[in-house]
């Protein structure tokens, strides 16, 4: 599903899990601008969502990189965020959509404190898939785990 601008702005987006537009189940929920307190949130959601996927090890890889595309968006733009995971038998599809349509680019980990430029690493090493998509205002980061792998 594509937001427009408008729409986002108008839009109140519920808390909780839905049926996706592929048949497999939704869990959609707004962030708020620079809201960090929402990563534990959203972790735990998610976890509750993917306890029915039965691929347990898949799980902890997906909250992994949840909570840092989530970070990321409320960090690096100062804006709200809508994330948007879909599970199905098949797949994960877990996205990130912002308002800020400055591209992401995984980075080299800051030597300095160490805690920096590793979370687009991640997605893109444990992730089966990733990318970003531009949309009229913002992009929504993406990324896909498959079901079948372990």
């Amino acid at each position: 599903m594509v937001i427009g601008a408008s729409s986002a702005k108008k839009t109140e987006e519920a808390a909780g899990t839905t049926e996706g537009p592929s048949g497999g189940e939704q869990l959609r929920r707004r962030l708020g601008r620079a809201d960090v307190r929402a990563v534990p949130e959203v972790r735990r959601a998610l976890r509750e969502l993917l306890a029915r996927w039965g691929r347990p090890g898949r799980s902890e890889i997906a909250e992994l990189l949840t909570s840092e595309l989530v970070t990321n968006a409320l960090i690096h733009t100062d804006r709200d965020a809508i994330l948007t995971a879909t599970v199905s038998a098949r797949r994960l599809r877990v996205e990130v959509r912002d308002f800020v349509g400055r591209r992401p680019r995984p980075g080299r980990p800051d030597d300095g404190d160490g805690t920096h430029g590793r979370g687009l690493i991640l997605v893109q090493s444990l992730s089966d898939a990733w990318g970003v998509q531009a949309h009229g205002v913002g992009k929504a980061v993406w990324f896909e785990l498959d079901g079948e792998a372990a």
